[in-house]
């Protein structure tokens, strides 16, 4: 047995709001809980709810732009730059500009929709 995993079959989230997303470890992809990275693009226009999760994220831009909202203060990154959000913060995602957005997100512990939180 190998002390590596290489990853050639990303997991691809369904989404309905054009957001692509592949999940290269994490519970879908090999029941990992402890972290979850998943390769991302957003298009232009697009918006989650807010939400309030029981996990770190860490984001680092590729291309493109990516709009924050953090406990009420907007905040946007462009490539190159990266952040780190810690759990239980309340926080929207968005990309309200007109580029598509790349990046990647890496969540601890893995994200899962039962500790996401999303606002309706």
């Amino acid at each position: 047995m190998k002390n590596y995993i290489i990853q050639n079959n990303p997991f691809v989230v369904p989404t309905t709001d054009g957001k692509v997303i592949k999940e290269h470890f994490g519970i879908p992809t090999n029941n990992n809980s402890d972290i979850s990275i998943a390769h991302m693009k957003a298009p232009a226009g697009w918006s989650e709810p807010f939400q309030t999760p029981e996990f770190d994220e860490y984001t680092f831009i590729i291309s493109g732009k990516k709009q924050f909202i953090i406990e009420g203060e907007i905040i946007v990154l462009e490539a190159g730059q990266s952040i780190k959000i810690n759990k239980n913060t309340r926080v929207q995602y968005s990309n309200p500009f007109t580029e598509v957005c790349e990046y990647i997100a890496i969540c601890k512990p893995a994200f899962s929709m039962d500790s996401v939180n999303r606002e309706e």
